[in-house]
């Protein structure tokens, strides 16, 4: 029993942030997490966990199930074979690969003029897939996400889920007081090929407006961890601002603390050419366990 003496935290103290990075990047924040607690330091009881993306998908996993826990599950699955481009929807869907998906965001980038007018491209782009299907991709990718959680209940703590709403382009958070299931939050959250539907809503993925990481959101908080399987980096101009650099200097600025956790090599070289592929999530989940245990001594006085 720990008999020390324990002052609770401040309730804006500590903020996990769990950025984007498909299948592989869900992987390695799992790996990072439970690398962390393996080394006695449980990131996990932050008061706010913001999850973008594959990010959103492990901030509502490690709300019903431990990083161990986590960690062996993906460890033991069994592990697909590499990517091959899909097709959805029949012939009148969207037919294509990750890289594909990469492809068409970058010429959309690239006419764009700003990053609103950027993600109401990418918003109008979705709902034009979104036009032409019969809608059953939607429960099937309802049905794929709800697969994935330990619990489709909503934590008690401070939890937040990025998305972008197709038709204006506008972020949007959210969060148990939003009306919105926790699968549905998550599903919108990673809707990357196609607009997902909430109600009379269609949403896109949360990394396509403000970054991949959507750090701003724990602007306020005394210390901001952010986890970034893309190591900060972005596809947008710089001039845009939108990278994870600008936001850390922002919350500094703000008077947050602010720490950060890229891939290290041997995350890198786990992850292969295509973070979106399944087959990569064992070493990515491996390398970010060693590389979760690594860096634990260096965070235990930032975070205690």
């Amino acid at each position: 029993m720990n008999t020390s003496l324990h002052h609770p935290a401040p309730a804006r103290d500590r903020a996990l942030v769990l950025g984007g990075g498909g299948s592989a990047g869900n992987a390695w924040l799992i790996g990072v997490l439970a690398g962390l607690d393996d080394a006695a330091l449980d990131v996990t009881d932050a008061d706010l966990i913001i999850g973008t993306s594959a990010g959103s998908t492990a901030a509502a996993q490690i709300a019903g199930a431990t990083p161990a826990e986590l960690y062996a599950d993906i460890l033991t699955a069994p592990t697909p074979p590499p990517n091959r481009p899909v097709v959805s929807n029949g012939s009148r869907g969207f037919v294509g690969s990750p890289d594909d998906q990469l492809r068409r965001m970058a010429e959309i980038i690239a006419a764009s003029q700003d990053v609103a007018d950027m993600s109401r491209r990418q918003g109008a782009a979705a709902l034009s897939k979104d036009a032409v299907s019969d809608g059953s991709e939607h429960e099937r990718w309802r049905a794929t996400v709800a697969s994935r959680l330990p619990s489709e209940e909503w934590p008690d703590r401070a939890m937040q889920i990025t998305a972008v709403d197709a038709h204006s382009g506008e972020p949007v958070v959210f969060d148990r007081s939003s009306g919105v299931e926790l699968v549905d939050a998550v599903a919108a959250s990673c809707a990357g090929g196609f607009a997902y539907r909430i109600g009379g809503g269609r949403y896109i993925d949360g990394g396509y407006r403000r970054s991949s990481e959507n750090a701003d959101l724990a602007a306020g908080y005394g210390r901001v961890l952010v986890l970034s399987p893309l190591g900060g980096r972005t596809l947008l101009p710089l001039d845009w601002g939108m990278q994870l650099a600008v936001q850390v200097d922002e919350l500094r600025a703000g008077g947050s603390q602010v720490e950060t956790v890229l891939p290290d090599g041997a995350s890198l070289e786990a992850f292969g050419a295509g973070m979106m592929d399944l087959s990569t999530r064992p070493a990515a989940a491996h390398a970010g366990f060693a590389q979760g245990r690594t860096i634990a001594p260096r965070l235990v006085a930032f975070w205690a």
